[in-house]
């Protein structure tokens, strides 16, 4: 199991920017791929992006491509979303996720941090 823990979000304003970041702890962190998720209210959590520990491979959801960028800092054990030009419809609770599959399902997770809100108002 890892633990995970999100912090960075807030409030800001239409093409403004935010940085989140989710601390990880646990053993043979390497080993996992980390997401972040996001989950508005009414709506499914979807997928957002995912990174690999070891490879830093990366993928980004079509509807974040050139706005969102993840990151890792291996040193720090920190997984890291920028998020720039948010738009209104990017409101929602964001949550980074550790699992063993490098995709974009739900599924393919199984430790989830608390979640942290983001509000973008237009």
């Amino acid at each position: 199991q890892v633990q995970l823990v999100e912090s960075g979000g807030g409030l800001v304003q239409t093409g403004g920017s935010l940085r989140l970041s989710c601390a990880a702890s646990g053993r043979n962190l390497w080993s996992y791929v980390m997401g972040w998720f996001r989950q508005a209210p009414g709506k499914e959590r979807e997928f957002v992006a995912a990174i690999t520990w070891s490879g830093g491979n990366t993928m980004h959801a079509d509807h974040v491509k050139g706005r969102f960028t993840i990151s890792r800092d291996n040193a720090k054990n920190t997984v890291a979303l920028q998020m720039n030009s948010l738009k209104p419809e990017d409101t929602a609770v964001y949550y980074c996720a550790a699992g063993r599959r490098f995709g974009s399902a739900r599924g393919d997770y199984d430790s989830w941090g608390q979640g942290t809100q983001v509000t973008v108002s237009s």
